[in-house]
């Protein structure tokens, strides 16, 4: 963005002033926005926990796309939109609440709450989008009608969640999956609308530091969550002894391990990228829009292990909870390396490797306790942060980026 365009958001009602020292600055209204997720997470990994089979999995899935579209979308929005501005102050208070009616409709969406499910998030992704283009039209045209054109898409799919909502079973999570298939696909086909053309992801300008900083935020909410499950679960607990203590020092050692992996090296290197690329729009959609998906549920998978191993460390180890202990670290990972290939070009072996390794604990399975299997998996996620932290510690972060 040139110097001159820059300057004709100076006197905005609504947009972020461009080339300033506060242009990536995260806003106290955008922390507070937050906060409904924090329930949303809850609401996410409490229902899988309940319901946890393969059904349970897939519903699970659709409910955290979801949550994460409209997120991100949001992220998006306000990397522009200047939330210390009382209108976008006021838009980000209706879309909180409004999230807290989402995240309780979290655990009945697929039952008595699917249309206030649907209807909530449909309020939110269409009501954002067209506020978006409205406050734009009269600063920047262009990037006014990239919102209109995402407005048209929220409508579209609007059509299959709230057709969804109206059916059960089996037909609400196939119209509810077509909804979700049409708004993810669409800024693969850059929005294109008949009459309005289509974007470009030299169209979205982004600020590299903010997006990265909203989207770290969203990860330490997840990791809180974990956190949270872990308290929970042993406060629970009849008894106290040095047995508890020890697996409660292995899930929190586990949640710290998944922060250092993911802060360590990965999310200052995308943010130096973005900041530094001709299209930071193209590098910031598939760092943060797409690749933190994984990253973002694996930690949730992960804090559902933690509940199953803690509530039951003892005795016959089940497919579902081996299935949480050993999916939600390789989940995780997996996340970590698109996110990290995104950014320097290359997958981090490091990281290959911990997901061939958790993979072939499957073979012990049979074998060993669910407390066994959760400090395996444990080693193994701290082994891959000592082998990358040792094999980068000394690389300058211009390097990992043109690596």
């Amino acid at each position: 963005m040139t110097a001159s365009e820059d300057q004709r958001f100076i006197h905005s009602a609504c947009l972020r002033v461009r080339g300033t020292a506060s242009e990536g600055k995260v806003a106290f209204a955008e922390l507070f926005f937050d906060l409904v997720f924090v329930l949303t997470i809850i609401q996410l990994s409490h229902s899988l926990a309940a319901h946890y089979s393969p059904l349970g999995l897939v519903e699970a899935a659709l409910l955290m796309l979801a949550i994460w579209w409209v997120w991100i979308y949001t992220t998006w929005a306000t990397n522009w939109l200047d939330p210390d501005k009382s209108p976008v102050r006021l838009l980000l208070f209706v879309l909180m609440f409004l999230g807290l009616l989402l995240s309780i409709a979290i655990p009945t969406a697929f039952g008595s709450g699917g249309l206030l499910f649907a209807l909530t998030y449909v309020a939110m992704q269409v009501g954002r989008s067209a506020f978006t283009a409205h406050a734009m039209r009269r600063d920047w045209p262009e990037n006014s009608r990239n919102f209109t054109r995402i407005t048209v898409w929220t409508i579209f799919s609007a059509v299959f969640w709230i057709a969804g909502a109206l059916v059960e079973h089996e037909a609400r999570l196939a119209l509810w999956l077509v909804a979700l298939a049409i708004e993810y696909a669409s800024p693969a086909l850059g929005f294109a609308v008949p009459g309005l053309g289509r974007s470009s992801v030299s169209d979205w300008q982004v600020s590299g530091e903010h997006m990265a900083e909203r989207c770290a935020l969203f990860v330490i909410i997840c990791l809180g969550e974990t956190i949270l499950v872990t308290g929970r679960t042993v406060a629970g607990m009849e008894l106290l002894d040095g047995f508890t203590i020890l697996l409660l020092l292995i899930a929190f050692a586990s949640t710290a391990t998944m922060w250092w992996i993911y802060f360590r090296f990965g999310h200052g290197e995308a943010a130096h990228l973005i900041e530094h690329s001709p299209t930071p729009g193209r590098i910031a959609r598939m760092a943060f829009t797409y690749a933190h998906i994984p990253i973002v549920a694996g930690i949730i998978l992960s804090a559902v292990a933690e509940e199953f191993a803690l509530a039951h460390p003892l005795g016959h180890l089940d497919a579902k909870t081996a299935s949480a202990i050993i999916g939600g670290p390789v989940v995780f990972l997996l996340g970590n390396i698109w996110f990290k290939a995104t950014i320097r070009g290359r997958s981090p072996l490091s990281h290959i490797v911990g997901v061939a390794a958790l993979l072939g604990l499957s073979v012990i399975v049979p074998f060993v306790e669910p407390y066994q299997l959760f400090m395996a998996a444990g080693i193994v996620l701290f082994g891959v942060a000592l082998w990358e932290f040792f094999s980068l510690k000394s690389t300058p972060a211009d390097a990992l980026t043109q690596a």
